[in-house]
């Protein structure tokens, strides 16, 4: 596999395989930002000398690094919140025809492709909206999926149409899945100004204490003023400044996003357009839509969410049939008790004149959960029709609005009971697992254990034997360079201007302390402290070091041979875990053919840009030394010189499969020393994985790239599954 695009899981014919791939990279740089950067990555006589040219020389089986250079930039995969921009990077043309593999074809972390680019209709899976007193609704919905260029085709029975601008290209799924990550990369970045702002402050207070009053008007009291403590809303703020908001109000079912989706806080819920309002429990669609023509036959105001979450005491929840509370007179901010009478305006009227008309609204379910930054995990459950309404006295003695609401026939099955959340909720307990074959494969090496489960074989067999490491060991050839100089931090690196190792990552530190540690952005090279550094265990740029911190699970495919989950909810940019075996040089394999478990380490190769490999935008600097200036030329424009081999020696990253559209990434990580060659390979989230959701990353091969020992190309399947999958692996 190639280190610096993407990783592995287990693969004999029936599975997606696991080996040498690379991480694509998300964020692009302009030809000035290129410019000023190089000096800083690697010197110029050098740079110059590397050419981007696959080597014939090598026939061996060996997974390849992606190669994006034939990708329209539209389709390249985004990881963060700027808009992309280009790396002109020199293209060899002779070079490019002698190129052995298909690089138009290869498919990025995150992107979706159709599968043929010159269909111009999609099909998605309709809503049964099932009464004869529901046909205005559909009309709405009509008119609402027109607005982003789709259409109810009624003898279908489905959704069809164009998509939107550069939906082409990308599934309704893929365009949700995108909106989110981007807003999670504005979330991280408002996260770590809010926790500069709080070290500011703390500074400021370290002063005041020593008798040194801060003045009137200074920048410290102008933060205090201006401070805002919900990086959420700033996010969500930002969006909507740039118009990348997924979806204006509409009636109705979604593209993209289904039954069952889970959201980790009521941000993410207005960014992708299902829920408007952060703080309101109704969301609706004001008088000022009644100007429009299309819905001039409509009376408006009417309703198209509404959120259950427990905010109102007056609340009746039985899952099929719910008894809503209006909004209003409630103390939303403080204890939820009703204060004072609720009036029919607003959202109370929207949902009255959504019963007349027969508007259906859609329903959401806020639930408790540890894992998520606000504290609840937001379900949404599908379409209900209001079916009445009344006014009564509350539990509290004041006049509240009630909507009895019934969930419409034909939807999927709800993933809430009784209000509860199901999914993650209850600890497990291993040894009560069906079909356990293997209590813990990591033999007690790990912090948590890691059961193994069987229930497709009979009689169930356990993974194969593999000697489990924690951490990588390293081939008796392959000699490791001393440790790098540290920081002189005590206790946690805080400050970093001062801290010598944030200055490696552009004078940041790539994490931010919430939920454990959380990679903000994908980069090239992360620099974390290590052995030298005066902080301790705590720092929070030692994040990757900590070992497993969720609850995984190994379990039996029916395809895809074994595969790896997690009990927990992991928030995106977590590190998850990473990827051990034995550190040897890809010269030195023996049998590679038969080994579908090497991962190759080609950080150098990404930060170069060598093989039409995608930079990923940010500032880091890349220590030059003697060993880096005398690679050899041929070994550096081809396959890498080091690797990850997890064929009998490794830990559960190597159950991890291969999927067309995967929830994690490849980070290269160095922290004992600075060798990019020999970096450390960590996977993360690349979105908020909620429990039991199989955890995948892109294997990153080129179709038509793998080539077997009698010189033929090889083609393995892909059942991945996924909407965009390219049906095979390689």
């Amino acid at each position: 596999m190639d280190v610096n695009n993407i990783v592995s899981g287990d693969c004999k014919p029936q599975s997606n395989g696991h080996g040498q791939l690379s991480p694509v990279s998300g964020q692009y740089m302009s030809n000035k930002e290129m410019k000023s950067k190089a000096a800083v990555s690697v010197t110029k006589n050098f740079a110059h000398r590397v050419q981007k040219i696959v080597s014939e020389e090598s026939i061996v089986q060996r997974r390849v690094s992606p190669r994006l250079q034939k990708i329209p930039e539209s389709q390249r995969p985004y990881y963060g919140c700027s808009p992309k921009k280009s790396v002109d990077i020199p293209i060899d043309e002779g070079s490019q025809k002698k190129a052995k593999f298909d690089h138009s074809r290869q498919e990025s972390l995150f992107s979706v492709n159709r599968k043929d680019a010159g269909e111009k209709d999609c099909e998605i899976d309709p809503v049964a909206l099932c009464s004869n007193t529901e046909v205005d609704s559909i009309g709405i919905v009509s008119i609402e999926l027109r607005n982003v260029g789709l259409e109810f085709d009624e003898k279908k029975g489905a959704v069809t149409g164009s998509s939107p601008t550069n939906a082409s290209c990308k599934s309704a799924h893929a365009r949700v899945k995108e909106t989110l990550r981007v807003f999670n990369t504005h979330y991280l970045h408002f996260v770590q100004e809010e926790d500069k702002r709080c070290k500011k402050l703390e500074v400021n207070d370290l002063k005041v204490v020593k008798g040194s009053e801060p003045k009137k008007g200074d920048a410290c009291e102008e933060d205090v003023k201006r401070s805002s403590k919900r990086p959420d809303l700033k996010a969500v703020s930002k969006m909507l400044e740039t118009n990348a908001v997924l979806y204006k109000k509409q009636i109705g079912h979604l593209p993209g996003i289904d039954v069952g989706h889970q959201f980790f806080s009521r941000a993410e819920m207005v960014v992708v357009g299902l829920h408007c309002h952060w703080l309101n429990g109704i969301d609706y669609m004001g008088k000022s839509y009644s100007k429009l023509e299309e819905y001039n036959s409509y009376t408006f105001p009417l309703a198209v969410a509404i959120v259950l979450s427990g905010q109102y005491e007056d609340d009746l929840d039985n899952s099929e049939d719910v008894v809503y509370t209006g909004q209003g007179g409630n103390d939303l901010l403080g204890n939820k008790r009703q204060v004072k009478d609720q009036v029919l305006g607003r959202g109370n009227l929207a949902l009255k004149n959504s019963m007349e008309q027969s508007i259906p609204v859609r329903v959401i379910r806020g639930h408790e959960s540890a894992n998520s930054y606000c504290g609840k995990v937001y379900t949404y459950d599908g379409l209900y029709k209001v079916v009445q309404y009344w006014a009564e006295k509350g539990v509290s003695g004041f006049t509240v609005f009630k909507y009895r609401l019934r969930r419409l026939q034909g939807q999927p099955t709800l993933t809430t009971d009784q209000v509860h959340f199901s999914r993650g909720r209850a600890s497990r307990v291993a040894s009560e697992l069906p079909g356990l074959v293997c209590e813990d494969i990591c033999q007690g090496q790990e912090d948590i254990c890691i059961p193994a489960t069987n229930l497709f074989d009979d009689p169930p067999v356990a993974p194969p034997g593999i000697t489990y490491t924690k951490s990588i060991r390293v081939a008796k050839t392959v000699n490791l360079p001393s440790d790098a100089p540290g920081c002189n931090c005590k206790g946690k690196c805080t400050n970093p201007y001062s801290c010598s190792c944030a200055k490696l990552n552009g004078s940041d530190f790539p994490y931010v302390c919430r939920d454990g540690g959380r990679l903000v952005e994908a980069q090239d090279v992360v620099f974390e402290c290590g052995p030298n550094c005066g902080c301790g265990p705590s720092c929070v740029n030692r994040t990757s070091q900590r070992g497993l911190k969720y609850r995984l699970e190994v379990f039996r495919t029916p395809h895809k041979g074994w595969a790896v989950r997690s009990w927990d909810s992991i928030p995106s940019g977590a590190p998850v875990c990473e990827y051990t075996g034995v550190l040897k040089r890809t010269d030195e394999l023996d049998n590679v053919s038969e080994n579908d478990y090497i991962f190759e380490i080609d950080c150098w190769q990404t930060i170069n840009g060598i093989g039409g490999r995608e930079r990923r935008l940010r500032d880091v600097s890349v220590p030059t030394s003697n060993h880096l200036e005398k690679i050899d030329d041929k070994v550096s424009e081809s396959a890498p010189e080091f690797c990850i081999d997890a064929g009998s020696i490794g830990n559960v990253a190597r159950f991890i499969n291969h999927s067309c559209d995967p929830n994690l990434f490849v980070q290269c990580v160095l922290s004992s020393h600075h060798d990019i060659r020999l970096a450390r390979v960590v996977l993360f989230a690349a979105d908020n994985i909620p429990p039991l959701q199989e955890l995948t990353y892109d294997y990153g091969y080129a179709l038509d790239s793998v080539i077997g020992p009698d010189g033929k190309i090889k083609k393995l399947p892909c059942y991945c599954g996924a909407t965009c999958c390219r049906k095979r692996l390689y």
